[in-house]
């Protein structure tokens, strides 16, 4: 199993070294693992003059899986914008074909007190979002910034073809057949012709999964319902921005969005794995961040890209241990927890496998 690792910027670097320990461990215990560390983001601009360096594309395609930590800074935001870190990020989501992102959204039992709602209203709370992740506003064509009649105007453009939906709807029925067979399309059909494809697409592939039932919703109402009975959501599927939105807004159901996973897939099942988060360059360099999401996305790693759910349980389970045991980094601390650092984390959940 070889893995490109990814750091990037700001806390990237510090949770990524606590999820090398538990590939360490699984090498300790007789795994065949090789890992490459590479540039990316803003480390890549500093290194190489490039958010994706050639070599660390060049790794990436090489390799099995990605574990990527986080990209971006402030000290980069008035860079060009095809030099951004973020640009490295679509750039290697789109020469990957990663095209379907999944981002579960689960709630410890532990941590019910943690999320900003009412525990009676996320408790049990257990949902898969489906985010398609190279079409879209994020990659369509015609873009930019240009001067018509004397002032500035912004244009992207939403854009999907029909082969782009077709597959990551086949990708959400497959996951629904896995879990409890609902699967909700999450569009904006009554004022966007593109989210009316959508809708259409996503019904003749429902044709060929039975038993799975499917729902859909406007995007306006989803964000609505996540928040107000987000337990009537199994699976969601939906395009790149909707997901970008809905995933992050269902990060805080679980009461921290450090501690959710999440697995890119091309059409293999090889993929990038990272969590949602980005780089809180406002702690990075202070042992603070919370890795769990990280490690969680090594689980991912193993269940998906190779198909080892044995050691994917064996490090879920060892999350679920230290959680119960009442470690917590700073965004999941409520009273009563034992307050930890990022690389006591880490070795905690080590300790546990």
């Amino acid at each position: 199993m070889k893995i490109a690792v990814l750091p990037g910027d700001g806390i990237g670097t510090e949770i990524v070294a606590q999820a090398m320990k538990v590939l360490d461990l699984l090498k300790r215990d007789g795994m065949k693992i090789e890992t490459e560390e590479a540039a990316i983001g803003g480390a890549g601009y500093d290194t190489a003059g490039d958010p994706l360096p050639e070599a660390t594309l060049k790794l990436a395609k090489a390799s099995d899986a990605v574990l990527l930590g986080a990209v971006g800074g402030p000290q980069y935001d008035k860079l060009d914008r095809p030099l951004r870190p973020e640009r490295g990020l679509l750039r290697i989501r789109k020469e990957l074909n990663l095209f379907a992102n999944l981002r579960p959204a689960l709630l410890y039992p532990e941590l019910a007190s943690a999320s900003t709602l009412k525990p009676e209203v996320v408790a049990g709370l257990d949902i898969m979002i489906v985010r398609e992740l190279t079409g879209d506003v994020y990659f369509g064509q015609p873009r930019g910034i240009e001067v018509r009649d004397g002032q500035r105007w912004g244009f992207n453009t939403m854009i999907y073809s029909e082969a782009e939906v077709r597959r990551v709807a086949h990708v959400a029925f497959g996951i629904a057949m896995k879990r409890g067979r609902k699967l909700c399309s999450v569009e904006k059909a009554n004022v966007l012709e593109c989210s009316e494809l959508w809708k259409e697409v996503v019904a003749e592939v429902a044709r060929e999964y039975p038993e799975v039932e499917l729902s859909t919703m406007y995007v306006d109402n989803a964000a609505m319902q996540l928040v107000r009975n987000p337990k009537q959501f199994d699976v969601i599927v939906t395009g790149n921005i909707f997901g970008d939105i809905l995933s992050d807004e269902a990060s805080m159901l679980s009461g921290s969005i450090g501690m959710l996973p999440s697995a890119s897939l091309d059409e293999h099942n090889k993929g990038m794995y990272e969590p949602i988060h980005g780089s809180a360059p406002d702690i990075a360099g202070r042992n603070l961040a919370n890795p769990l999401a990280t490690i969680l996305s090594v689980s991912m790693m193993f269940k998906y890209t190779f198909g080892d759910q044995a050691t994917a349980d064996r490090i879920d389970n060892a999350v679920k241990k230290v959680i119960a045991q009442s470690y917590c980094t700073g965004d999941i601390w409520t009273e009563g927890c034992k307050r930890v650092s990022c690389s006591e984390m880490g070795d905690a959940v080590v300790a546990a496998m």
